[in-house]
């Protein structure tokens, strides 16, 4: 199952940055619009402080986290939807993510050029996302003009499709993501069919400058209207300094807490925060699998029932699955043992509707 997620943004406000600290790489971060024409393809570890506890619990020779695969690509501008900057080629690759992540700049600096001339992150929001709406309008009238013959047949599939159709056009010329629309299953399934940009979950990166002038430190008006917009429609974000993370990157572990110490940063990681968050939004849960061997993370979809999320480690286990056992991590690091655990009756098993959660520690019984 592939988890990925688009970096997206308005040139040089600092999503290949972003990247180059996620996936500590070094790529093309030249100072100007459409550097990056092909996307950057990086797979991302998920932090996980209960991997390492409970590798103590089993010996275990190694530790394998669960991942995420971050793509960069190149800046969108004003006029993408309509091929302007080479619009339609990077309006294709964030079709083919499950997710957004949406760069926006929150600082002034007069030596890095900003597309518009001026730093407005509420303004750059709004292109971007007038850029997907109208790319989805597009995709929606296409397939409007396809099925309109088959309606006048009296086809009553056809005809419902094309009511859900109508539904998505109206709510899109209002300038509003199909993400905000509360959608019915039949509705949902149309989005995911025609892979719309708007329906896809988006994470706002805020990305600030050290010693810059960063406006949520001014308490900007600017600012002020940006939180104001989140609030209001329930966006999620995150505040970051891409530039700090990246260089922070290439530093040990010793030299990290001197410099964090030195410059009075917080000891809480921007990029472990934009990962466990990315992973959130994905509607992701971890499950866990323990002995010498390894232990290991493992990503499945919230809602998952047990066969479903077996198949993660191997397709056979969904058809071959027979039963659970599964104990929460917490219970385990408590009880310091399976053997404990399951002399207090905190190993429960558990058949094929049973949905995983997060934490869960499971052995899978298949059979032949």
């Amino acid at each position: 199952m592939s988890f990925s997620i688009g970096i997206v943004g308005l040139p040089n406000v600092g999503k290949s940055t972003l990247f180059s600290a996620l996936t500590k790489n070094k790529v093309d971060i030249q100072n100007y619009p459409f550097c990056t024409i092909d996307p950057n393809v990086g797979i991302v570890e998920v932090p996980d402080p209960r991997l390492e506890k409970l590798a103590k619990i089993s010996n275990s020779q190694k530790i394998v986290p669960t991942v995420i695969e971050f793509v960069d690509i190149a800046g969108l501008v004003r006029g993408a939807s309509k091929g302007e900057g080479l619009g339609n080629k990077f309006l294709s690759h964030i079709r083919e993510v499950k997710a957004i992540c949406e760069v926006v700049r929150i600082f002034e600096d007069e030596n890095i050029t900003h597309v518009d001339k001026k730093v407005d992150p509420l303004s750059d929001i709004e292109t971007i996302n007038l850029e997907l709406v109208l790319a989805d309008l597009d995709t929606i009238n296409k397939r409007l003009e396809k099925t309109a013959r088959e309606a006048k047949s009296g086809n009553k599939e056809i005809i419902k499709q094309r009511e859900i159709l109508e539904k998505f056009k109206k709510h899109l010329e209002q300038e509003k993501m199909l993400n905000s629309l509360e959608l019915e299953d039949e509705d949902a399934k149309m989005a995911k069919e025609l892979n719309l940009l708007t329906q896809k979950p988006i994470l706002y990166v805020l990305n600030k400058k050290m010693g810059g002038k960063n406006l949520d430190e001014l308490n900007d008006q600017r600012y002020q209207k940006l939180m104001d917009y989140f609030e209001k429609n329930n966006f999620k974000y995150i505040i970051l300094d891409a530039a700090l993370e990246a260089e922070m990157n290439q530093l040990t572990e010793k030299e990290k807490e001197e410099y964090k110490k030195e410059f009075g940063i917080s000891e809480k990681s921007g990029l472990d925060e934009l990962i466990k968050q990315s992973y959130e939004i994905l509607g992701l849960v971890t499950y866990l699998t323990t002995g010498e061997k390894e232990t290991k993370a493992w990503t499945t979809k919230k809602g998952s029932p047990a066969p479903v999320a077996a198949a993660q480690i191997h397709t056979d286990f969904e058809k071959k699955f027979i039963k659970a056992e599964i104990v929460k991590y917490d219970d385990l690091i408590k009880s310091g043992s399976f053997a404990k655990a399951r002399e207090n009756g905190l190993l429960q098993t558990k058949g094929k509707e049973y949905i995983i959660q997060d934490g869960d520690v499971v052995e899978f019984k298949i059979g032949q």
